[in-house]
């Protein structure tokens, strides 16, 4: 069989999306037997050089509560309304109703958060409970606290006396202090709203634990804004170190964001307005993402996500809004607005610092322009009435101002061809294995004749039944990222999704792990290869690709190979256009399990990853090349 496009990568890739190891889809052949593969080593096709990203959105407390290091949930007293009263919820009231009372007032210092919180502290030193009263936060289901770490703390506070309060972290009670300081100031200076900031060192550990602020002053307090930070996060940027070092071993060429359905809401009023979420953080407002149904500080913002593009080397891939939610669209005639914000928000990101959105940014502390090349508009909306009248609105000044920018249609063109114009194309796919399984060749219907027609942008896909998963591809698929990326243990609204975590764990399931066999495929040349005819059914497939590595610098041919049988095979290769003596096998990575209904978890969170061999120069030879039942395999050879 001959591999004449990278749908054959695309095809190996995600047959094995889920826990890989698919035992009712396949035919079983229990007597071991040996394949010949001959791969071209001159004759190939480059894959894209963004051929593999990653797609974010704020779903699953993705961002709120995981990615985003913020340790504070609802920290300013934004997310129970802007009513009075309000609930503060998970904010809770230590001390009975006796010797506390609390409420939220529209009093604070910041025009866009009105909402603070107002204590009245009916007891003193002498007739407090001991340890004081006050209020605790205990983040988002438990902070994790680790000894000899830091954190900072900020808080903005304003009182009818003196200041005397104790900022301390805790265990999930109470009882256990792991960190505090005492804080104290005269009338004067904190007779109007006041900044203040300290950092905490840990002297324990618990990942339950909570921030609690307490006194034994009678009076009045108002608090607002408070925020916990680690110190210590991925590249100084305030993510949150072990799930960002996730992404960074995934090698992504891009990263779209920030959804999805994220980006809509359910209406307008709650969809992602990136101008909320840009400058201090105290002054955003913060917004309830009320398709996924949670209140968001957006300390995670706009800035943010293009930081984060810059920090993984990946280029970003920004999806606006364009005038619709999930129950609501603009008038086409009415869209002006949200033009200009799309034109803004380039600006933003690419302007030259003299510029009026690109100056704020780099007020922001980033000077230098970020590199910016994809613009989707919108999501999922190409069945909804006048989305083609309005994408054209969005197309035509998008051309206009930035030209080089490539615009991503929400319209399916694996079936037909497009009826507007487009540079790439929204493809997404949730399905069963049946459904993936039909659509094996779902790219094939389009004519390959006109080399300016767009290109396929399969940026979600995932196999809802959880045991097996198969799609296929073509040689006019661009770019793809699996979806949805993360999720927190405590809120999982869609499964499966890649990365799984809690306050102090993460794990990938093996979806994830497939992944991390398609790091250097972006950019890479896909060779021709053959398999003979009966190996397909027979289930068992293989690709080859030849990369150079940046490191050691040397030239790399992969052959992955997938094995959807019961028995193993001897894998015999010969390489047209190299000396076969010149060739060694450097390492093999196999990914396999002898539980073929298994996946990993927090008890257990390697019971299904990659194992690497390494092997010694003649220590391993090309014809005999072992591939294990109902396992994923890369051989890296070099020359």
């Amino acid at each position: 069989m001959k591999m004449q496009s990278y749908s054959e990568l695309i095809s190996v890739w995600l047959i094995l999306l889920g826990t890989l190891l698919i035992s009712q889809a396949c035919f079983a052949h229990k007597h071991h037997h040996s394949v010949s593969l001959k791969v071209d080593v001159l004759s190939g096709r480059s894959i894209p050089k963004n051929f593999f990203g990653i797609f974010f959105e704020e779903i699953n407390h993705a961002g709120a509560g995981g990615l985003w290091g913020e340790l504070v949930s609802n920290r300013g007293f934004e997310g129970g309304g802007r009513h009075i009263p309000s609930m503060i919820s998970p904010w809770g009231m230590i001390g009975d109703e006796k010797v506390i009372s609390i409420i939220t007032e529209k009093s604070s210092c910041f025009q866009n958060n009105p909402m603070a919180l107002r204590m009245d502290i009916h007891c003193d030193v002498t007739t407090c409970p001991p340890g004081g009263v006050g209020i605790f936060n205990p983040g988002y289901w438990g902070m994790n606290i680790e000894e000899g770490k830091t954190y900072e703390i900020v808080f903005y506070v304003k009182s009818t006396g003196p200041l005397h309060v104790v900022l301390s972290l805790v265990n999930s009670d109470g009882t256990q202090v792991l960190a505090f300081s005492h804080k104290l100031a005269d009338a004067g200076k904190v007779r109007k709203w006041t900044k203040i900031r300290t950092t905490l060192t840990a002297t324990g550990s618990d990942p339950q634990a909570r921030l609690q602020l307490t006194t034994t002053q009678k009076g009045t307090l108002w608090l607002d804004q408070v925020s916990l930070m680690p110190t210590d996060t991925f590249k100084g940027h305030g993510f949150r170190k072990d799930l960002a070092e996730m992404l960074v071993n995934l090698k992504p060429r891009f990263l779209r964001f920030p959804g999805g359905c994220y980006v809509e809401g359910n209406i307008l009023a709650n969809a992602f307005r990136w101008k909320e979420t840009v400058g201090p953080w105290e002054e955003r407002p913060g917004h309830r993402g009320d398709v996924w149904n949670y209140w968001s500080d957006d300390g995670l913002g706009y800035l943010e996500y293009l930081q984060l593009a810059e920090d993984l080397g990946a280029e970003p891939v920004w999806v606006i809004n364009n005038g619709f939610s999930l129950q609501e669209a603009v008038d086409p005639r009415l869209l002006k607005p949200f033009v200009q914000e799309m034109l803004d928000s380039i600006e933003f990101a690419r302007g030259s610092p003299n510029s009026t959105w690109g100056s704020l940014r780099a007020r922001l502390g980033h000077s230098t322009p970020f590199s910016l090349k994809y613009i989707a508009i919108g999501n999922e909306e190409c069945s909804k009435t006048n989305y083609r009248e309005s994408y054209m609105k969005f197309y035509k000044a998008l051309k206009q101002a930035y030209p080089d920018i490539q615009a991503i249609s929400n319209c399916d063109g694996s079936q037909k061809e497009l009826d507007h114009p487009a540079d790439l194309y929204d493809y997404h796919t949730y399905t069963s294995a049946e459904g993936m399984l039909q659509n094996t060749h779902v790219f094939d219907k389009i004519s390959r004749n006109n080399p300016h027609s767009p290109k396929a942008f399969v940026s979600e896909y995932a196999v809802t039944d959880p045991k097996d998963k198969v799609i296929n591809g073509t040689d006019i698929v661009e770019m793809v990222s699996y979806a949805p990326l993360f999720a927190n243990q405590n809120d999982r609204v869609w499964n499966p999704d890649a990365i799984y975590f809690n306050t102090n764990k993460v794990y990938g399931i093996a979806s994830y792990w497939v992944q991390t066999f398609f790091k250097q495929s972006s950019g890479s040349l896909l060779l021709d290869s053959h398999l003979p005819t009966h190996s397909k059914a027979e289930n068992l497939y293989a690709t080859a690709i030849k990369w150079m590595d940046d490191k050691d610098k040397k030239t790399y041919i992969t052959i992955k190979v997938v094995n959807f049988n019961n028995a193993s095979t001897k894998l015999n290769v010969s390489l047209d256009g190299v000396d076969r003596n010149l060739v060694r096998v450097a390492r093999r990575t196999r990914l396999t399990s002898n539980d073929l209904e298994g996946d990993n978890s927090f008890d257990n969170p390697t019971k299904v990853v990659p194992q690497t061999s390494t092997f010694k120069a003649g220590e391993k030879a090309i014809d005999e090349l072992k591939v294990e039942p109902y396992s994923f395999t890369a051989f890296d050879l070099f020359y």
